[in-house]
């Protein structure tokens, strides 16, 4: 069944083609929410209370985009919601800082550090840095993107994952060189 046809189905309510969607994409959206959750019962939890909420929005599903790429930004939004559920705050960042961020913008990491090294470090950093670098780096949302996602401003997202990128370099490079702490 074409994509665009099964869409359409599902707009109407056809189960059948409801469950052949969800048969599609169940899999990328769960490991999408577990990258978040870090737990497999809540994110199969989000992932499957993202799927009710896009069968219940696919109105507005406009093609613009993937309707995986839709559905992913769903995962994501309610894998952060149920984390912010947990009480995770992310800090308000003082605008100021802005200017200096802008001017240092490149990062670079050793050449042999693998991505899955990154990806381990990036789990270590503190949720108010791992988050946005998670959305940015690895999941590439921009900073608009970003702030919608997590609820701050564009700017606190440039801070973060400016900050974030910094942290992740500084422990990459005493891991790389064997001067961690």
């Amino acid at each position: 069944m074409v994509q665009a046809e099964l869409l359409k189905k599902c707009k109407n309510n056809n189960r059948k083609a409801q469950l052949i969607l969800y048969k599609k994409y169940c899999d990328a959206m769960y490991y999408v929410a577990l990258k978040f959750l870090k737990n497999s019962h809540d994110a199969e939890e989000a992932m499957q209370e993202a799927f009710i909420k896009a069968f219940e929005k696919l109105h507005q599903f406009n093609g613009e985009v993937t309707f995986g790429a839709w559905l992913k930004r769903i995962v994501i939004n309610k894998s952060i919601d149920m984390l912010k559920a947990r009480k995770l705050h992310f800090t308000t960042i003082n605008e100021q800082v802005l200017e200096s961020v802008e001017k240092d913008n490149q990062w670079e990491i050793e050449e042999g550090i693998s991505v899955d090294e990154v990806k381990q470090e990036i789990e270590n950093l503190n949720d108010n840095y791992k988050y946005p670098l998670l959305l940015f780096l690895l999941e590439g949302y921009d900073h608009q993107e970003i702030a919608e996602i997590l609820g701050i401003s564009p700017v606190s997202s440039r801070t973060l994952v400016h900050r974030g990128k910094k942290k992740l370099q500084e422990k990459l490079k005493n891991k790389y060189y064997g001067t961690g702490s």
